[in-house]
C-alpha cells in the first residue's frame, strides 16, 4: 500500500473540508443582515438596539471591549422597538444604523426646523397636566394593522384579514377634507389594510401616504370629518436632561387607549443601533424615563407647553432594566415627514452592494483568503455581492473586496459607511472608496446612484 499517496489524499480531503467550513462560516453572518417578521413582539430579538455611536475604534482590544459592553443590550429592544404592535407584527425599525437620510432630507436634532406642514402654535392654555392632556386628546389616535392570514378551514389558498397589531399616532395636519397622521413605520409595516381609532372611539380607514424603514416613520391619511384639532410641534433642540415630558398612547391596544405617563428627558442626542427589515441602522433619539410600552409606538412625547417634541419608538425591556425609553426628536421627524408627504418615500444615495461586517468573518478566512493581517483583521466591510448595473459595479467593486475607506474616511463596519453615505453625500455625488483586493489597497471612483433603500 502506498501510504504516502493515502496521506496525501487525506490531506487534500482535510483541506477541502476546511475550505468548506470557512465558506459556511462566512455565509452565516449574512443571516444577521436579513431581518424577518416575528409572530410575537416578545420574541422579536432581531429588532435589537445597542447604545453604539459610529465612531472609529483604533485598536482591536477597545473594539472587543465595546462589543462586550453592548452585548447585554442586543436582545432587549426587540419586542418593544415594535412597541406599537400588540402580540402581532414585527415592529421593525431604522439604522439609525443606519438612521439617517441624506443631508437634503434630514436635519440634525440640534438645529431648529420649520415646516409649513407643522403647527408650532401652542394648542393649550392648560395650567396642569390633566388640562393639557384633555386638550391634546383629540389629536392622539390608535392605529390598527390588518394583514392576510391563511384560512385553514376554507378552500385551498383562501385567506382572511385580521388585526395583526396596534400602535399609536398623532394628527399633525388638516388640509381640506384630509387629515394626516404620523406614526412609526414598524406599526404599519406589512399591512394589507389600516384603520385609525379616534379619541371618541370612532374608526376610520387610513391610507398609507409614505413610510421609511430607516427612520421608522410613516404618514397616514384619513378623512378629515370630525377632526377639529392638530398637534403642535416644538423644537427638540431646546430640550435638556431633566425637562419634564409626557407620553400619550395606547399601550397593549385599545383597552388602555389614551394612557398618559409622565417623566423627564433622561438624555439628548443619544445614538442607538437597531435592526430593521432593511438592515441595521443608527438612530438619533431622545432618552426618557416616561413609561413607553408595546402599543405606545408612534405616539407623541410632549413637553410642558403641550407641544410634540418626539415620536415614541423604542424601549429597553429586560429584567433589571427600568425606564429606558427612546423617541425620535421632532426636529428629525419634520424633514422626513415633509418628504413622505411630497414623494411617498425618502430618496437616498445608493451603492448597490451586499455587505458583511468584517468582524463577523472568521479570522482564518480573513488571513488565508482575503489576505488581511495584523491591525486590519476585523476592521472593514466584506463585499459579499455587487448588484448588476449598480454604481458599485460600474466603479469596479467586486465580490470579495474589503472596503476600508469611504469618502476618505476609515470605515470599520457597514454602519459607519452608511453614516457617511446618508449624512455626507447626496445622489449624483462623485467620491472614492478604498478596498483591499488580494492583499493590496485599491482606490475606486464611484458616482452615487439612487435607491429607495440601501
Amino acid at each position: 500500500m502506498d501510504f504516502r499517496r493515502e496521506d496525501e489524499e487525506k490531506k487534500i480531503n482535510h483541506q477541502e473540508e476546511t475550505h468548506q467550513e470557512n465558506e459556511k462560516e462566512i455565509e452565516e453572518p449574512k443571516k444577521e443582515l436579513v431581518f424577518h417578521h416575528h409572530e410575537n413582539e416578545a420574541s422579536a430579538s432581531q429588532e435589537s438596539v445597542t447604545n453604539r455611536s459610529p465612531q472609529i475604534v483604533d485598536d482591536r482590544a477597545s473594539k472587543k471591549e465595546k462589543k462586550r459592553k453592548a452585548a447585554w443590550l442586543s436582545p432587549i429592544l426587540g419586542g418593544i422597538i415594535g412597541g406599537g404592535l400588540v402580540l402581532g407584527i414585527t415592529p421593525l425599525l431604522p439604522q439609525a444604523q443606519d438612521t439617517a437620510a441624506n443631508t437634503q432630507t434630514q436635519t440634525a436634532s440640534s438645529e431648529s426646523v420649520t415646516s409649513d406642514n407643522f403647527s408650532s402654535k401652542q394648542i393649550t392654555n392648560a395650567t396642569n397636566v390633566a388640562d393639557m392632556v384633555e386638550d391634546l386628546e383629540p389629536t392622539i389616535v390608535g392605529v390598527s394593522n390588518y394583514q392576510s392570514t391563511q384560512n385553514s378551514f376554507g378552500l385551498s389558498g383562501e385567506s382572511t384579514e385580521a388585526e395583526a397589531g396596534t400602535g399609536s399616532g398623532v394628527i399633525f395636519k388638516k388640509d381640506g377634507k384630509k387629515a394626516y397622521i404620523i406614526t412609526n413605520n414598524h406599526v404599519v409595516e406589512g399591512a394589507n389594510k389600516l384603520k385609525v381609532t379616534l379619541y371618541d372611539g370612532k374608526t376610520k380607514d387610513a391610507k398609507l401616504v409614505g413610510n421609511d424603514v430607516m427612520t421608522d416613520l410613516a404618514v397616514l391619511e384619513i378623512n378629515a370629518d370630525g377632526i377639529d384639532k392638530v398637534a403642535s410641534f416644538g423644537d427638540s433642540s431646546k430640550l435638556r436632561a431633566g425637562d419634564k415630558v409626557i407620553a400619550i398612547g395606547n399601550p397593549l391596544g385599545a383597552q388602555f387607549s389614551g394612557t398618559v405617563t409622565e417623566g423627564i428627558i433622561s438624555g439628548v442626542d443619544r445614538t442607538v443601533e437597531a435592526t430593521t427589515s432593511s438592515g441595521t441602522v443608527e438612530m438619533n433619539v431622545l432618552q426618557t424615563d416616561a413609561a413607553i410600552n408595546p402599543g405606545n409606538s408612534g405616539g407623541p412625547l410632549i413637553n410642558t407647553d403641550g407641544q410634540v417634541i418626539g415620536i415614541n419608538s423604542l424601549k429597553i425591556s429586560e429584567s433589571g432594566v427600568e425606564s429606558l425609553g427612546f423617541a425620535i426628536p421632532s426636529n428629525d421627524v419634520k424633514p422626513i415627514v415633509d418628504q413622505l408627504l411630497k414623494n411617498g418615500k425618502i430618496e437616498r444615495p445608493y451603492l448597490g452592494v451586499q455587505m458583511i461586517d468584517l468582524e463577523q468573518v472568521p479570522e482564518t478566512y480573513q488571513e488565508n483568503t482575503l489576505g488581511l493581517f495584523d491591525k486590519q483583521i476585523g476592521k472593514g466591510i466584506y463585499v459579499k455581492d455587487v448588484s448588476k448595473g449598480s454604481p458599485a459595479q460600474k466603479a469596479g467593486l467586486k465580490s470579495g473586496d474589503v472596503i476600508i475607506k469611504f469618502k476618505g474616511k476609515d470605515v470599520e463596519n457597514s454602519s459607519q459607511l452608511k453614516e457617511i453615505l446618508y449624512k455626507e453625500t447626496k445622489i449624483g455625488d462623485k467620491t472614492t472608496m478604498t478596498v483591499i483586493r488580494e492583499g493590496k489597497n485599491k482606490n475606486l471612483d464611484i458616482t452615487l446612484g439612487q435607491s429607495d433603500n440601501e
